[in-house]
């Protein structure tokens, strides 16, 4: 990696220039994001994985930034035109932005009207009105270029192309370019207008009819609702500074030197390419960065939202009855072992009639009893709350546990590939069974299946960047899988992908390894698998646990190239290794500094001392059960002032939506979630967090329920560090807490609903 890059990237990221080199090392040779994070912090100065996801974000950037750089630099030698300061300038050029400013007068473009006037040899015209000397007279001059045979027939015409090159000078010009797009940044407004005639069907977005936004800070949902109306041919959307004047003055400062008749061509031409050219330009421009900030916005919280999903407590290994409501086609029933294997399916009728609802209630009891079923996840979706009715009603054992399961995304699985794969002889109403009942037990391990588009958290994330999305949401499913880590002996061929170092062959691999041989005994064991070779096992093999396999460390995150020193602490206090890691006492008497190598330092025992606490603790929070209030099932049964327990379902920029079990997610917005300023909605609630709620406004019309937690302070509990409040009537208050037209009475849960 170049130095320069290096050096870049630390300020940056205001790192070290010698973490930034190591962690660039690390990942060049293959290492993943996690296995430096967790096993290779002396060499990174225990950078997090954030930074170190910074670092490879921001190498790759460069790198493309440097082949725009070489392709330039081929094309203006092939041209001829590459001079010493024309290269001076592109080597120091640091964004494409400005790379491509200083390339537009080389590049090769479509027939332009400049392009015509210099076939009509007005070039030097242009040149000589350009100079501005205060002695040229532009029609005299002009006079002298009339001439039928080059298609000039009038002094008018000569000066108007003239003008037509002067205004691609200037719209080519490096620094005009620069100042009008911060002019553009600084001072440009988005306006949305209503499409004539499309009032009625674009109603959802009728707070956009008549908008007016500075660019500067519009928050990213906005801009993803104002292009997505666009897009969907109900608003006009346009970006422009609001001083049409003031923009050419701006413009004309930098090319007009003086008051004379030259002058006032070159004014003239000012206006024409602003009108014409730059304004347009700078507009796509401004447009496609503001994209790229929402964007990175929508991924970011979306990002967040599927971590905390993805990291939901899992309810552990219990035998499972998980039901997938239907009215007209049944519930499908499936009983599950501890580990997730189907043992039965069956459908029940429990709202068909009087016999097959009596016919339900005895195959599920008898099913109960056979079974020994622990709890009983009940999907979510369409019949939901009438299936948990019907069962509450059973007069079932207390010790089963009754959940209502988030089912969103259980008909993808049930449909792809992997769900056939796993389940072959089963239609997909069965997989989507198994999916809700394995998702109540492990969260991580099933979701992992489900692209994380489909999970039902998120904002806007199908108007974003696809391509970012992806990379954004995979480095999550994999820093979530590793953060847990994996039972290589009970994980599916999806979970163990996402392990570090592995991906979809290996995966594999180690999948029909197991199935052929048997349980893997050890870690070491993996190195039989075929194309696992020293460096996958390596990165993947902290990750990997074997309970109850020969080696106690095997269940831990230990890596095994520390094995020898977790040894010899052992031996050092004449005790065995599993001795340990059971007896506080005998920890106590480890001496950490006495084990300190050029290769490992106390970050990495400090880390092998917590492992021996606690192996292979898993960070996820206890699991803990919710019961929606009696009697309210339907929006309708909503009032005004109620007090309801409810589930987080998504975090937006602009609050959070709550389940409170009528099939339509309730809004909290930010400024409903405390009585003190929240910024971040992230700062008060984390997604399937347990919250106190109080009906604010049921609008059965538009099918929107707005909620308060204002006053429910006890019973929230807080995830993150309280945020302190700004004064009052400051600007950060106005701009996040204050109701204004667009913030907080607009459609925005009818547009966000479209896009989750």
């Amino acid at each position: 990696m170049e130095k320069h890059h290096i050096e870049k990237i630390a300020d940056e990221l205001k790192v070290q220039h010698w973490q930034v080199e190591a962690t660039a090392l690390l990942l060049v040779e293959g290492a993943t994001v996690p296995f430096i994070a967790r096993y290779r912090k002396e060499a990174t100065g225990s950078l997090d994985e954030v930074a170190i996801a910074d670092i490879r974000d921001r190498m790759s950037q460069l790198e493309e930034l440097d082949k725009r750089r070489e392709a330039i630099f081929k094309s203006l030698t092939e041209q001829g035109k590459l001079t010493d300061d024309l290269m001076e300038k592109i080597l120091h050029a640091e964004t494409l932005s400005v790379l491509e400013d200083i390339y537009l007068p080389f590049r090769p473009k479509r027939r332009t009207r400049a392009t015509i006037a210099r076939e009509k040899g007005l070039e030097p015209l242009a040149e000589k009105i350009f100079f501005q000397a205060s002695d040229t007279d532009p029609e005299s001059e002009a006079a002298s270029f009339v001439d039928p045979e080059t298609g000039v027939l009038s002094s008018a015409e000569a000066l108007s192309g003239a003008r037509d090159i002067i205004a691609e000078w200037i719209t080519e010009d490096q620094g005009a370019r620069a100042a009008m797009r911060t002019y553009f940044s600084e001072k440009g407004v988005f306006t949305t207008k209503v499409v004539s005639g499309k009032e009625s069907d674009g109603a959802k977005y009728r707070d956009y009819f008549d908008w007016l936004e500075p660019v500067a800070t519009a928050p990213s949902h906005r801009i993803l609702a104002m292009r997505r109306g666009e897009k969907e041919g109900f608003l006009d959307l346009s970006v422009a500074p609001p001083d049409l004047d003031q923009a050419c003055a701006m413009l004309g400062s930098l090319f007009v030197k003086a008051d004379s008749p030259a002058s006032v061509q070159v004014k003239m031409a000012v206006e024409d390419c602003y009108k014409r050219l730059l304004s347009h330009s700078m507009e796509t421009e401004i447009r496609l960065e503001s994209k790229k900030r929402a964007d990175e916005e929508a991924i970011r919280i979306f990002g967040g939202n599927v971590r905390q999903l993805l990291m939901s407590p899992p309810m552990g290994q219990k035998r499972v009855m998980a039901i997938d409501p239907g009215f007209r086609t049944g519930c499908k029933l499936v009983c599950l072992n501890p580990q997730g294997k189907l043992l039965y399916t069956d459908t029940v009728y429990p709202t068909l009639s009087d016999k097959a609802r009596d016919a339900a209630a005895e195959k599920v009891s008898d099913l109960c009893a056979r079974f020994n079923i622990e709890a009983i996840a009940i999907g979510n979706g369409t019949g939901g709350r009438e299936t948990k009715a019907f069962i509450e009603g059973l007069g079932l054992s207390e010790k089963i546990m009754l959940v209502m399961v988030n089912e969103s995304g259980a008909s993808v699985y049930s449909a792809s590939e992997a769900g056939r794969e796993e389940f072959p002889d089963h239609d997909v109403t069965v997989r989507g069974a198994v999916s809700i009942g394995r998702r109540l037990m492990d969260p991580l391990a099933e979701l992992v299946k489900i692209d994380p588009k489909s999970i039902g958290v998120g904002q806007y994330q199908h108007d974003v960047d696809q391509k970012a999305l992806s990379m954004r949401l995979d480095d999550i499913v994999v820093s979530c899988v590793n953060a847990v880590g994996v039972e290589v002996n009970t994980a599916s061929k999806q979970l163990l992908t996402y392990v570090s170092g592995l991906g979809p062959q290996l995966a594999q691999n180690i999948v029909r390894y197991r199935d052929e041989h048997g349980p893997f005994t050890s870690r070491h064991a993996l190195k039989h698998v075929p194309r696992l070779g020293e460096k996958a096992f390596e990165q993947a093999a902290g990750f990997l646990r074997i309970i109850s396999g020969e080696n106690p460390l095997d269940a831990s995150a230990v890596h095994p190239e520390s094995y020898p020193i977790v040894e010899a602490m052992a031996r050092d206090i004449s005790c065995n290794v599993e001795e340990l890691m059971h007896d506080g006492e005998v920890r106590k008497k480890i001496k950490l500094e006495n084990y300190i190598t050029d290769n490992v330092g106390l970050p990495t025992l400090n880390d092998i001392m917590e492992e021996l606490v606690k192996p292979g603790r898993d960070p996820r929070r206890e699991f803990e059960s919710v019961s929606f209030a009696e009697g309210v099932t339907e929006i309708c049964d909503l009032k005004t002032g109620m007090e309801l327990t409810g589930i987080v379902t998504n975090i937006t920029a602009f609050g959070v939506f709550v389940d409170v079990g009528v099939h339509q997610d309730g809004l909290v917005h930010i400024s409903k979630m405390a009585n003190h300023f929240v910024k971040d909605p992230n700062d008060i609630v984390k997604v399937q967090q347990k919250v106190k709620v109080r009906v604010v406004d049921v609008d059965l019309e538009r099918n929107r329920v707005s909620l308060s937690m204002i006053g429910m302070d006890d019973e929230v509990k807080r995830t993150t560090r309280p945020v302190e409040r700004p004064k009052s009537g400051s600007k950060e208050v106005s701009k996040w807490n204050s109701p204004k037209k667009g913030l907080f009475n607009n459609p925005f849960s009818q547009i966000f609903n479209k896009g989750r």
